[in-house]
């Protein structure tokens, strides 16, 4: 059985074992002398031998397997047979090693037990320097996979701030944590107040759909010039990316592109000295300007549509600008580093302000509303409300000379916006230069209409209004004639009054000035985008929806649009991004004053002149009477500005020669409206003049004469002749009209937003 038991599976790998061992203890004796290796051997032959097998092999052959486990214990096992340990271990006859049972217990640590002979302590002492290299290895090992790890590792960043700068960074981070939950109520705040609106009565409110499709069709029917364009734009980006490389390696280059004129949002030095953000301008330039051209030079479409694309993809391209993003903005960033993250905060909470002033809707504050009061600080030039109706109210000012010229001057401003444009502060209102010019000042002040005047017309206004006011004029300074001045929508209605006029024999105004103001609408600006009869029926909805009057937001919006950059974004940037409350600023307080108007009159206006050019093409009739500009024969000044987009000085140029008596026309610079107010003592922009009308505005210009500052003097050369003789001034208070208030009056203090 013994025999058996040694050379199965299981003897095979104990006398393996067995041999492994006598080789090692074979080894260690061989270091030791032949004597003491024969008394070593002696003992260990006397000693009984363990209970098991009998041993195959004789000791001379084989060398006994546990020799080398004598100054070990024995492992204990749970089996009843490895319950014994050996008392000895003989060389000469090593016992078989007891089997395993399958389910061994995890052996416990084992004791050290002292060496019985030299030998064995030879043996234990290199097996402890074996156990000390290994552990020093292991050690060295761990030691080189630490540094590693350390070298790979990312480095804790806020290991190495300072204390100073870890406040910082929890203010920052405190700030952070604050402008998002404000931002974020308010967000939620509009969505639940929008949500108890009617739906978006159109879901293409630009109504650029159709025009987008017509022009992306003549693109794509054009494959040759968008190969060139493509090709156009690789070319720009490779020119970039060669000037940015050079850049890189320190050499001086020139940009590719520059923002254009007059551009200011890449003034910050940040957007030219550091290469990544000048990379991001111009990277966003050269996109847009592409993008732009593109659109502009399509051929085969029709030219309002593609207006209304070009108008659109600059409206994209503007909001897409990497000044409009916290991230890419380097003075905002700065500016939120700087104060630990409080300028975000606060920009979050104007935003928030803006939500709750618009109703849900942001309205982007252009000025601080509070500085400013009509009456206290604004429209303050002294004088009377010396008549009223339903529609306006007549204001007469205090003269500031002892005479005056005897014929007054009425000025009707636009009933889209309220007259204080003239009368903004003391040393840049016009009506404050005039009286000091000896020219006594009426102007209108018109209505901010409700839903009872939703059905008031261009006739109406032209009878109750333009007539009513010329009647009240001369009753109360007792003169047969008037001198007239029409600025912007005003000034188109006070042409058809002259037309009115001239037909029915009338002569009570003597002359008429116009302030940009259009008769001609063939040219007309960038509000012709907005009167295609999809948009005017989108409005007139909105105006049914709103009682019958369009809210003094919606133009205040339509004109922000065509201005974007000026208007919109410049205080987005300002107000949200840079945190920043915005500059008071008087022009900007008046801008967003808007007045509401009655749905006949506006839709009369947008399609009878806008759509159909009437009173120029001579199809327009009012109260009866057909119109005629050319009828008009009293003497006319005409006034233009070189960047005016509302009545672009070609529209204006059109428009002055349709008149039938003599007419002189001023370029101012500037636009729409500081093209018009623009006092002498600022000594700002220039102007042009020309005594001549040739037929086209090229020619006129090639004519005219260059002077610096306001055009007003030379009005007034003009004005004062038609003026007549010095009389004593006249007392507001004291004439035939009762007076019923005082300057600025009350129309003019009803605002469209406080309702």
């Amino acid at each position: 059985m013994a025999k058996k038991a040694t050379q199965g599976p299981k003897g095979k790998k104990a006398r393996s074992r067995s041999e492994s061992a006598a080789s090692d203890v074979s080894v260690a004796m061989a270091t030791v002398k032949p004597a003491k290796a024969a008394k070593a051997v002696a003992p260990a032959a006397k000693a009984p031998a363990a209970k098991g097998p009998t041993p195959a092999p004789p000791a001379a052959k084989a060398k006994p397997a546990s020799a080398a486990k004598t100054a070990r214990p024995a492992v204990p096992a749970k089996g009843p047979e490895q319950s014994r340990r050996p008392a000895a271990v003989s060389v000469a006859a090593p016992a078989a090693r007891p089997r395993r049972p399958k389910t061994a217990a995890i052996r416990p640590p084992r004791r050290a037990t002292a060496p019985s002979s030299p030998e064995f302590a030879i043996s234990d002492a290199a097996r402890t320097a074996n156990s000390q290299t290994a552990k020093a290895h292991a050690a060295s090992q761990a030691a080189a996979k630490a540094r590693a790890e350390a070298a790979t590792s990312p480095v804790d960043p806020i290991k190495l701030l300072t204390p100073e700068q870890l406040r910082t960074m929890e203010a920052l981070s405190l700030n952070l944590a604050k402008a998002a939950v404000t931002a974020q109520g308010a967000i939620a705040e509009s969505a639940l107040r929008q949500a108890e609106r009617p739906a978006a009565l159109s879901p293409d409110p630009f109504h650029v759909g159709s025009a987008m499709v017509d022009v992306m069709s003549q693109l794509a029917h054009q494959p040759q010039n968008m190969m060139r364009a493509q090709a156009d734009l690789f070319n720009r980006y490779m020119a970039l990316w060669s000037a940015t490389s050079r850049r890189v390696y320190g050499q001086e280059t020139e940009p590719v592109v520059e923002p254009a004129k007059g551009d200011k949002r890449f003034n910050d030095p940040e957007w030219r000295e550091n290469i990544v953000f000048d990379v991001m301008k111009q990277s966003y330039l050269v996109t847009s300007n592409w993008l732009n051209d593109l659109v502009t030079h399509v051929e085969g479409v029709d030219p309002m549509s593609r207006r209304r694309v070009e108008f659109f993809t600059k409206a994209l391209t503007d909001a897409f600008a990497p000044s409009n993003f916290l991230i890419s903005n380097p003075a905002a960033l700065r500016k939120a580093v700087e104060t630990q993250g409080a300028s975000i905060l606060k920009g979050a909470e104007n935003f928030a302000a803006d939500l709750a002033r618009g109703g849900g809707q942001l309205a982007i504050s252009q000025t601080e509303f509070e500085r400013f009061k009509v009456g206290e600080n604004v429209a303050t030039a002294p004088g009377k409300v010396v008549f009223r109706n339903a529609l306006f109210e007549l204001l007469q000012f205090s003269p500031s000379t002892e005479t005056v010229y005897e014929i007054p001057l009425l000025i009707f401003p636009p009933w889209i916006n309220k007259f204080y444009i003239l009368d903004l502060r003391p040393e840049n209102s016009m009506i404050r230069w005039l009286t000091a010019q000896g020219i006594t000042v009426f102007v209108t002040s018109w209505v901010n209409p409700d839903a009872s005047l939703a059905t008031k017309s261009l006739e109406d206004y032209m009878a109750e209004g333009f007539y009513e006011a010329v009647r009240q004029v001369k009753r109360q300074c007792k003169v047969e004639q008037v001198n007239t001045v029409g600025y912007c929508i005003g000034g188109t209605a006070l042409a058809c009054t002259l037309a009115h006029m001239a037909a029915t024999g009338d002569t009570s105004i003597r002359s008429a000035t116009f302030f940009a103001a259009q008769q001609d609408f063939a040219e007309a600006g960038d509000l012709m985008m907005f009167t295609n009869e999809e948009w005017l029926k989108d409005l007139e909805k909105r105006m049914d929806a709103a009682g019958g009057v369009l809210p003094g937001a919606a133009m205040a919006e339509t004109f922000n649009m065509l201005r974007a950059n000026d208007l919109i974004w410049s205080f987005f940037v300002n107000n949200y991004l840079m945190g920043k409350d915005p500059t008071p600023f008087d022009l900007l307080f008046w801008n967003s004053d808007q007045t509401r108007m009655p749905k006949t009159l506006h839709m009369q206006y947008l399609r009878r002149f806008y759509q159909d050019n009437a009173l120029a093409c001579g199809t327009l009739e009012l109260a009866g009477v057909h119109l005629d500009p050319g009828a008009i024969t009293q003497p006319v000044y005409v006034q233009a500005s070189r960047d005016d987009h509302i009545a672009p000085m070609r529209s204006v140029f059109r428009g002055a020669k349709l008149f039938g008596g003599p007419t002189r026309m001023t370029l101012a610079g500037s636009g729409h409206i500081a093209g018009v107010i623009n006092h002498p003592d600022a000594k700002k922009y220039q102007h042009w003049t020309n005594d001549a009308l040739p037929d086209t505005l090229e020619e006129w210009q090639a004519g005219a004469v260059e002077h610096p500052g306001s055009w007003w003097p030379h009005w007034l050369s003009w004005l004062a002749p038609l003026s007549g003789a010095k009389v004593p001034a006249r007392d507001p208070a004291k004439g035939p009209l009762k007076p019923v208030g005082d300057a600025p009056g009350d129309y003019v203090k009803v605002r469209s937003d406080a309702e």
